[in-house]
């Protein structure tokens, strides 16, 4: 875009309800990868007062404690008091786990892909992560939570919570954050005297001790903070608002700034290119924004049911690429090889890495193999700039 504009991206923390479902099927995932590689995961979790259901079609010759995991998972990320409405020891869970259809086994084991479906990856040259200002900043905003609160530096923060960020930009420039939004689950403790809202100085100390240290230089006097805007966050998490895997597909990718293929991520093995494949595009374009061959580089990927090779590859630079998007298209296509077989060859997908994804954004971190840009030189070459 030219000119000046305002661009918003949100993410939530791992205690809101629909990232606790992630990581659960992903939790899940990893515990089957671990013992058996080629088992088949497609697992769905749903939250609510007092009760996790995992369901979802699973084919293994491992033999998973679904109740352990899960508990495990929630102990992890807090929720082990009734004071945040939730308790990892007492909670019921139910099993709903079947095999997977063998008419879609079949396809896959030959090679196809596990579905059809449209990917889609992005990259630009916004942060050293290559991904969008916004995002990131949302991102690091409710790991921040996460972590003054598992320190004790602001010990009456619950599990759940939220962030979004609304940056400036000048043409393809960021230029300042204009509004900061958090939403922070809390204990009683920091109420003012009429009990429906939080006192003055623990808004500032928010304020002051998880956004600051985020977003401070980017911050001017005009910048603006909504914090726990409605009053006050004490009921939070699964009490508060169900959870379903696969809900917040727009903060697991991009923050809203490209369009979205439309498939979720956990829970699922990678023969399902919508995981694997949407991972598989996230590194093609990165490679190709550190080759220095496009400011910004958005690519889709389509795929049929129980066929390997994609049916269309399509690579849009929104003005800012050095060669044609005919060009990358033709270098797409001859360096890296789109199968199921060999993305999960290429990016190493069979190990139990997956957990870690479910929360604060599949992309834009360096533990995941996606986030490599060892190709970026290969590509320089071969585009002969």
């Amino acid at each position: 875009m030219k000119g000046q504009y305002f661009l918003t991206s949100e993410s939530v923390g791992n205690g809101h309800p629909d990232k606790v479902c992630d990581q659960i099927s992903d939790a899940v995932l990893d515990a089957i990868l671990k013992e058996n590689p080629k088992g088949r995961v497609a697992c769905e979790t749903f939250i609510s007062a007092g009760l996790v259901i995992v369901g979802g079609e699973i084919t293994t010759k491992t033999y998973v404690d679904v109740h352990k995991v899960v508990r495990q998972v929630l102990k992890e990320i807090g929720y082990t008091d009734q004071k945040y409405g939730f308790d990892a020891d007492t909670c019921a869970i139910l099993n709903a786990i079947n095999g997977q259809s063998p008419d879609i086994a079949q396809g896959v084991d030959a090679g196809g892909a596990g579905d059809q479906g449209i990917m889609i990856g992005y990259a630009c040259d916004d942060t050293p992560e290559l991904m969008p200002l916004p995002l990131m900043l949302a991102h690091k905003l409710v790991k921040r939570v996460e972590d003054v609160r598992n320190s004790g530096e602001l010990s009456y923060l619950g599990p759940d919570c939220k962030s979004q960020v609304t940056v400036e930009y000048d043409g393809d420039k960021p230029c300042r954050v204009d509004a900061v939004v958090l939403a922070c689950q809390h204990t009683e403790e920091i109420l003012d005297a009429t009990g429906k809202h939080i006192t003055k100085e623990a808004r500032q100390e928010i304020i002051d001790t998880i956004a600051m240290p985020i977003v401070g230089d980017l911050v001017d006097d005009d910048t603006k903070y909504y914090v726990n805007e409605t009053g006050k966050f004490v009921v939070g998490g699964p009490q508060s608002d169900t959870g379903v895997t696969g809900r917040k597909i727009i903060v697991d990718t991009y923050g809203g700034v490209v369009s979205h293929g439309g498939g979720a991520f956990s829970g699922k093995d990678p023969t399902k290119v919508d995981r694997s494949a949407t991972y598989m595009a996230r590194y093609v374009a990165k490679n190709i924004v550190a080759a220095g061959l496009a400011k910004k580089c958005w690519i889709q990927f389509g795929y049929a049911i129980g066929y390997p090779e994609p049916v269309s590859v399509m690579v849009d630079t929104f003005g800012t690429g050095t060669v044609s998007e005919q060009v990358l298209v033709e270098l797409v296509r001859k360096h890296f090889d789109l199968t199921p077989r060999g993305i999960i060859k290429t990016l190493d997908l069979l190990k139990p890495v997956y957990q870690k994804t479910a929360s604060y954004g599949h992309f834009g971190r360096q533990d995941f193999s996606w986030e490599k840009t060892d190709k970026a030189d290969k590509l320089k070459k071969a585009a002969g700039v």
